[in-house]
């Protein structure tokens, strides 16, 4: 059996990020050999990466690259368990480089961007997989979107949890940072009342039009009053219709007519948006555990 030194095991942790005790036991299983406990701990940590798998990782970041040129732009999600791995500066690099790797991919889908070259002669999937076993919680990367730009592009991250990728024509990069800060701030759907899903504005009528049945007014004032409130909720859910929230007396219509500018598209992450989380009842597990007692 080759003699396992503190050296070894320092240069092990520094190939790998992994913990002191993980390494030592890896070159002692290699029998001193280095390359061949990296691998030991590569597919150790792929085994770890199954197990946490099918726990729920809502929390997390989201990050944005932009190409030298600026023309083509990623937004992505990934998660994990935990606000306090959301923060570790070794999560936070790890976004970032997806991110990057995203930009520099053809990939469309997740599965694909995956297997891609991540830096560090790792795929993204190898890195994920070497950070699960370093940080012990389930992490994935959820989503991403590639935009090759029509015009030029505007971000907005706030902290790490929104996520705003804004491409638009006309004005300037300041134009482009206020338009992407909005959006963050207000959630619009979509760009303009024309791209509201003529489903969603049914349910609103429906729901107008029983409200305004109540009043006991005429048919032809409840009509208006049901068209009142469809402009107005109109004008809450589009990027158009909404006050721009650095002056509010003005909306981003009217702004980007003053600049003569247009928006294209705009894509928003939110950290965690559309993951059911898992809530603990805390009485309900006390009173199982005293019934199994």
């Amino acid at each position: 059996m080759a003699e396992i030194t503190a050296g070894m095991v320092k240069e092990l942790r520094e190939a790998t990020g992994l913990g002191m005790m993980e390494c030592k036991k890896a070159l002692a299983e290699a029998d001193g050999d280095m390359k061949r406990a990296e691998e030991l701990l590569r597919i150790k940590s792929g085994a770890r990466a199954s197990k946490v798998a099918g726990r729920i990782a809502a929390e997390g970041a989201v990050s944005v690259f932009i190409s030298a040129d600026g023309k083509t732009g990623v937004l992505v999600e990934v998660n994990c368990e935990t606000d306090f791995v959301a923060k570790d500066a070794n999560f936070a690099g790890f976004v970032k480089s997806v991110a990057a790797a995203a930009a520099n991919s053809s990939a469309v889908e997740v599965e694909a961007l995956l297997q891609t070259a991540g830096g560090d002669g790792q795929t993204v999937e190898g890195a994920r997989q070497g950070l699960v076993m370093k940080l012990g919680e389930n992490i994935s990367v959820r989503r991403f979107v590639r935009v090759a730009a029509t015009g030029r592009l505007g971000y907005y991250l706030h902290g790490s949890r929104i996520g705003v990728l804004v491409d638009y024509a006309g004005g300037d990069e300041q134009l482009g940072k206020d338009l992407a800060m909005h959006i963050a701030a207000s959630k619009p759907v979509c760009i303009a009342r024309e791209q509201v899903p003529p489903d969603a504005i049914g349910r609103e009528r429906a729901i107008y039009t029983a409200q305004a049945q109540e009043s006991g007014k005429p048919d032809n004032i409840i009509a208006k009053m049901v068209e009142g409130r469809i402009a107005k909720y109109l004008a809450e859910v589009t990027l158009l219709g909404q006050p721009f929230v650095k002056n509010p007396d003005q909306t981003v219509e009217e702004l980007l007519t003053a600049k003569n500018a247009k928006v294209n598209a705009f894509h928003m992450y939110i950290v965690g948006e559309g993951i059911a989380k898992k809530k603990d009842d805390f009485v309900a597990a006390v009173m199982a555990q005293a019934g199994n007692a």
